[in-house]
């Protein structure tokens, strides 16, 4: 391994569990909304409606063909409309209450503890994240990981969003750092593993489900204490 200095991780479904989290958030929703009365019989529907819809929008975030704002504003109106329902009121309810709830959610990525302290002793950490600036920020603190980083890169703050470059160089200028002494982990082979390289930075690609992937990374990981090893 090349004598790293520095570690960049992603945070939602690298090291904050965001799948968890939002799950159970999603779940008080459905009950103080009383969903099931207003015609979405089953829960398991509007977690599955929200996961497609979720990603969907992410995924064209990520590719630079709408903003964050659109994420918020249509979210929950795209997870209702299968269903029926056209109300704004609840639409506008659910998304506040879903953006001010779930981050406050501390499950972490199984290891994500132990894996920081082993690194932290070690290198300097930095989280880079595309996520909401004011949401991010909650979620480190949720959870108990911000001790571990010397800072938190959003893409609000850095002007620029993965898999940019420049938030990479922005981030690289704030530990005085270079490019061949750090390295990236993260779960998007997009945005974390392409930005990385668009910055030639080297990659760790977490792959928790063994999803096949055409990435070219310099090490990929199953699980988060390989880090412990790894590095």
């Amino acid at each position: 391994m090349p004598n790293y200095s520095t570690i960049f991780f992603d945070l939602d479904h690298t090291l904050w569990d965001y799948e968890t989290n939002a799950r159970e958030t999603l779940q008080e929703l459905y009950q103080h909304y009383q969903l099931q009365e207003k015609g979405i019989d089953a829960f398991a529907r509007f977690h599955e409606t929200f996961r497609e819809v979720n990603a969907q929008l992410w995924h064209l975030y990520d590719h630079g063909k709408i903003t964050s704002e659109v994420i918020r504003e249509e979210r929950f109106k795209k997870i209702l409309q299968p269903f029926g329902i056209t109300d704004d009121d609840l639409n506008r309810k659910l998304s506040e209450d879903y953006l001010a709830e779930c981050p406050k959610k501390g499950n972490l990525m199984p290891h994500a503890i132990e894996t920081l302290e082993y690194l932290a002793g070690r290198y300097a950490l930095t989280v880079i994240t595309n996520g909401f600036e004011d949401v991010q920020r909650v979620k480190i603190t949720s959870s108990g990981i911000g001790s571990f980083f010397d800072h938190v890169i959003t893409s609000q703050r850095a002007g620029h969003k993965k898999p940019a470059p420049e938030i990479f160089h922005f981030a690289l200028a704030l530990h005085e750092a270079t490019a061949d002494n750090t390295v990236m982990i993260g779960d998007n082979v997009l945005t974390d593993i392409a930005g990385a390289k668009n910055a030639s930075i080297d990659t760790v690609l977490f792959n928790p489900e063994g999803v096949k992937h055409e990435a070219s990374v310099n090490h990929e990981i199953q699980s988060l204490k390989e880090l412990c090893t790894l590095l």
